[in-house]
């Protein structure tokens, strides 16, 4: 064997093992990053469909259980609830006692007042499930029940009834013992798919929520990509055996042709194409742009597992204005974040508007009170003046009756002061205070910083105001053993202060379980759009409460 020929043996066999390896390497770069970009855009989607689900759901129940109507509204003659499931509060899957096994998601409520029941529209949840985007041509999402029958509409069986397809996959059964996560099995066709999976845990309801869309789809592009590698390696060979002698071109441009396509992809263009040219650099920068196409991907892989997981502050930047994915996981993490934002807004909401409620509900009970019952007492006395003549039974039954109005109006004032809309709310806590002073031993001093005249304190502030330094009080006297209360209220141009202290035991804020009234304290500085600060040191305890004014 002459030189020449062991030379360009050897040459050609290099080529088609670096051509062969590259191409391998490529392909398996390309399927991992495939693989893990769709199960992280399927959590995404789980993820968002699944709080979409949960927040309906938790929507209507809060309606419902705010509702003063008590009835059955269920079709008696379409279920057949039994009296075990009807005693029993909350949120229910009422699927399997429908005689038609339609999907059906009910709630049950039994209070002093009575029962009610009532069936939410299945279609809102099934519109949430229907989302296409992201899903391609074979995804879909749906929920399954714990007896492993399907809970919603199947895209591939739209005749079929849900209740009728029976779904144990592997998804499935993880999900119901309470492990979340993905992976690729075959689904309730007996399809490899790529899936994700979690478990809908609201009340009495369990309902496992699964995206997923058909390997085979996904790989269409995988199976191409090899034909083509696989004729490029074959071509490439032919081309190097039969133009020996023009080797080094041969090799130089296909190489930088390379090279500069391996650049485009790593900054997140996967559609331009690179015009043909001869002359090249060297490997070690093809092998360079193949590691920032590494780096690239990994960073979105990286971005993408963050928004799954609900890190919506993860920073990531496009690699340039033309990176779509970069782009589209930007997109994707600020609608989650306006999402959850408006899911906090409409928190906040529900609270003010059940305390709203709560408050104009006393108000109502202390007018009937006052203008109801304090007349008739008021001319029962006037009736024992006039016409009981025994003197002792007339002082006895006056002593009654006063004793009976002073209660009525302790009562009526302990609901709603009369005083805090005629005065506001620096003269109701004055008038409290000095009451409440009468009653214990504790120097309570009180200095009203309002504004006498033209006051910006609203409503539903003052009331606020008034219920947290109840609370405030009543904390101090019944737990912390003070002998010093001092309370400042001040109102500004911008906000209302409200400055608390008391010399009492305190508490470590750290390490004590907070009971219900602090735990009102703080929804009710929510409600005001307000902040607080706790420093319940023994002997200095001081809560430092700011409520901005609504102007």
């Amino acid at each position: 064997m002459n030189i020449k020929t062991l030379i360009l043996l050897i040459i050609n066999t290099l080529i088609v093992l670096v051509i062969g390896l590259l191409s391998f390497l490529f392909y398996e770069q390309f399927s991992n990053v495939l693989n893990d970009r769709i199960l992280m855009q399927l959590n995404s989607i789980e993820t968002l469909e699944n709080i979409q689900i949960e927040n309906l759901i938790n929507t209507k129940w809060r309606s419902f259980a705010s509702s003063t109507i008590y009835r059955e509204n269920i079709d008696r003659t379409t279920f057949a609830l039994p009296d075990s499931i009807k005693a029993i509060d909350g949120i229910h899957d009422l699927t399997p006692y429908h005689k038609e096994k339609k999907a059906t998601i009910g709630f049950i409520l039994n209070t002093k007042k009575g029962r009610k029941i009532e069936v939410i529209d299945y279609r809102d949840i099934q519109n949430i499930l229907l989302e296409r985007t992201g899903m391609g041509e074979s995804g879909e999402t749906y929920l399954v029940g714990k007896d492993l029958r399907m809970r919603s509409e199947s895209r591939f069986f739209p005749d079929k009834k849900p209740y009728d397809i029976f779904v144990k996959t592997e998804g499935v059964i993880s999900a119901l013992k309470g492990v979340n996560g993905r992976g690729i099995f075959e689904d309730y066709r007996g399809i490899p798919v790529y899936s994700v999976y979690s478990l809908i845990k609201i009340s009495n309801l369990n309902l496992v929520i699964l995206s997923e869309i058909d390997v085979r789809e996904v790989t269409k592009p995988l199976e191409k990509l090899k034909m083509r590698l696989t004729m490029l390696t074959f071509a490439i060979f032919l081309v190097a055996v039969t133009l020996s002698l023009f080797l080094t071109r041969i090799i130089v441009d296909p190489i930088k042709n390379m090279r500069n396509s391996l650049r485009i992809m790593a900054k997140g263009d996967y559609d331009q194409t690179i015009e043909y040219k001869r002359r090249s650099n060297e490997i070690k920068e093809m092998f360079d742009a193949l590691s920032s196409l590494k780096a690239s991907l990994k960073g979105a892989v990286k971005f993408s597992e963050a928004i799954g997981n609900m890190d919506l502050n993860t920073d990531y930047k496009p690699n340039s204005d033309n990176d779509v994915l970069g782009k589209s996981l930007l997109t994707m993490r600020n609608k989650l974040i306006d999402f959850k934002n408006q899911e906090d807004n409409t928190r906040t909401l529900a609270k003010r508007l059940l305390v709203n409620g709560l408050e104009n509900e006393r108000r109502r009970l202390s007018r009937e009170l006052h203008d109801g019952l304090g007349p008739y007492l008021t001319s029962l006395k006037y009736y024992i003046e006039n016409n009981v003549e025994n003197q002792l039974k007339k002082t006895e039954m006056k002593k009654i009756v006063d004793e009976t109005i002073s209660e009525i109006r302790s009562m009526s004032n302990a609901l709603m002061p009369a005083s805090i809309d005629d005065f506001g709310i620096g003269v109701t806590l004055t008038n409290y205070i000095e009451n409440l002073s009468r009653s214990t031993s504790i120097d309570i001093e009180f200095e009203d910083l309002t504004k006498q005249e033209n006051s910006n304190i609203t409503d539903h502030q003052a009331i606020n105001l008034f219920r947290i330094t109840q609370e405030l009080l009543n904390n101090s006297i019944k737990h912390s053993k003070a002998k010093n209360i001092r309370i400042t209220l001040s109102e500004f141009d911008e906000f209302i202060s409200l400055f608390y202290f008391d010399d009492g035991s305190g508490f470590d804020i750290s390490t004590v379980k907070l009971g219900s009234g602090i735990t009102n304290i703080k929804e009710r500085v929510d409600i005001c759009n307000g902040k607080i600060t706790i420093d319940a040191l023994p002997g200095n305890t001081t809560f430092e409460i700011e409520v901005r004014v609504e102007l």
